[in-house]
């Protein structure tokens, strides 16, 4: 099985945190969606003629895409690949665009599961952020949701703000709880410095994230979500029973997926393309049949590395069967002592030859998979 996502290179407006590829000139969506379908045509012998399994568009706000523009790439989608009986097609949104109409069309059209991007439920704090929505519609959109027929749902949420409080934090997931989301995503607010925030740190107007104080964020997350019945599959992402992200999990297990778009990763279990991030230079490109990519071909080291990155991040954990016999590398003999110390520490544990993370070493899990990294 394998994945499509598709870029959708637009917002309303910047957020101060994100340093994604977009752009807030909406004047050439119509042009930028001949590009994506362009795309898709010449890319349809990537995947070997698996079976998509997950189409997720993410941005960007693919919201912004009229029913037309997204019935438009779903069908050449489904003219060009092979999609498997029951596919999960994911749309991420932000409140201010869900109306129940858009939303009626949405799920009309055969979008199966949606991504909102609440981030807040507290109006000061959307406010420090520069989201376009205000508190009413990070409500108002979710019960829209379920009206028009989602049972797929997930929400973001961001902690770690500065000059928030763990009461804020605790009232966030109050609200978040009481909507009964199928599946949650939260992350520590991190500083770029390409970003309104990381210009703002830089001239001395915002302190650093304290990693104190988003640890005990991450542990108020942690301790309200598994009490509630949701299950931690991955360090930051949450589910109630059987609603893990498919596609996001893909990633995760090393599956192969085409990106669409400008600045979208591609991987075909080899080697990875990242296409360019620059709007104007991706459509001429498509106009004249070319995608405009880099492709980065991995070595033994990298494939093992990043199976590492990704797998100690999740419940399911890193194979050691499979990166001895894949990559021969014996991870239980090379770093014998430091798993010693991991387990005494009780920060990992291996159960049916894989290597897992506990809750508490989760959230040293970038750094514990790096120390474990072949070089």
């Amino acid at each position: 099985m394998a994945g499509i996502y598709l870029h959708i290179p637009f917002c309303k407006q910047a957020c101060y945190y994100c340093d994604f590829h977009f752009s807030t000139n909406q004047k050439y969506v119509n042009e930028m969606t001949e590009a994506l379908c362009t795309e898709l045509k010449l890319q349809n012998d990537y995947l070997q003629q698996e079976p998509i399994n997950t189409i997720y568009f993410g941005g960007g706000t693919p919201s912004l895409l009229s029913k037309e523009h997204l019935k438009h790439v779903l069908d050449i989608i489904k003219a060009n690949y092979r999609i498997s009986k029951s596919p999960e097609i994911t749309l991420e949104a932000n409140p201010d665009d869900l109306t129940f109409d858009k939303l009626k069309s949405l799920y009309d059209l055969g979008i199966n599961r949606l991504s909102i991007g609440i981030q807040s439920f507290n109006q000061e704090v959307l406010g420090f952020l520069n989201r376009a929505h205000n508190h009413e519609q990070a409500l108002s959109c979710f019960q829209n949701a379920r009206k028009a027929g989602f049972d797929n749902i997930s929400i973001d949420l961001i902690y770690a703000i500065p000059a928030d409080s763990h009461d804020n934090w605790q009232h966030d997931l109050d609200q978040a709880l009481a909507l009964k989301p199928e599946h949650i995503s939260s992350y520590s607010l991190t500083i770029e410095p390409k970003t309104t925030f990381g210009n703002w740190l830089r001239k001395g107007n915002m302190p650093a994230i304290d990693e104190e104080f988003s640890a005990s964020q991450f542990e108020i997350l942690t301790e309200r979500l598994t009490q509630a019945g949701y299950e931690q599959y991955e360090v930051s992402n949450f589910c109630k029973p059987g609603y893990y992200s498919r596609h996001n999990s893909g990633y995760w297990k090393q599956e192969k997926y085409l990106g669409i778009g400008p600045s979208a990763h591609s991987y075909d279990g080899v080697n990875r393309r990242f296409n360019i991030s620059h709007n104007p230079k991706y459509m001429q490109a498509l106009l004249e049949s070319k995608i405009p990519y880099e492709e980065d071909i991995l070595t033994a080291e990298d494939k093992i590395n990043e199976y590492l990155l990704t797998t100690l991040r999740t419940k399911w954990g890193a194979d050691l069967e499979k990166i001895k016999k894949e990559w021969k590398y014996d991870i239980t003999s090379e770093h014998h002592a430091y798993l010693e110390q991991l387990f005494i520490k009780n920060y990992a544990v291996i159960e049916d030859n894989h290597l897992r993370l506990t809750r508490s070493g989760l959230l040293l899990a970038d750094k514990i998979s790096s120390d474990l990294f072949k070089v």
